[in-house]
């Protein structure tokens, strides 16, 4: 499945579809937030639809929430890297 078939096709097949919400949803540094992140993220890991969620996740900029395994922190992480390789291949093509 790709971005480009129905965006509500993949939801339907999320291992999270029967979760509570909540546990996608919990604020860092607040209560047991570091255990939901893991449960959460345990739930992620057996999902066929993964790639998918964290497509949306990124296509969209999802700031909040675990999407396709992966939190908010580790999204902006991953932007950050692949502008940071973005920046260094132009810089490299412009040099050469």
């Amino acid at each position: 499945m790709t971005m480009t078939d129905n965006s509500e096709n993949w939801r339907s097949s999320g291992a999270c579809r029967s979760a509570d919400p909540d546990l996608f949803f919990s604020v860092p540094g607040h209560g047991p937030a570091e255990k939901q992140i893991a449960r959460a993220k345990m739930i992620c890991a057996g999902c066929g639809v993964r790639r998918e969620c964290l497509e949306f996740a990124t296509a969209h900029d999802q700031t909040y929430g675990i999407w396709g395994g992966t939190t908010a922190e580790d999204r902006q992480r991953d932007r950050r890297r692949r502008r940071r390789a973005a920046a260094a291949a132009a810089k490299r093509a412009v040099a050469a």
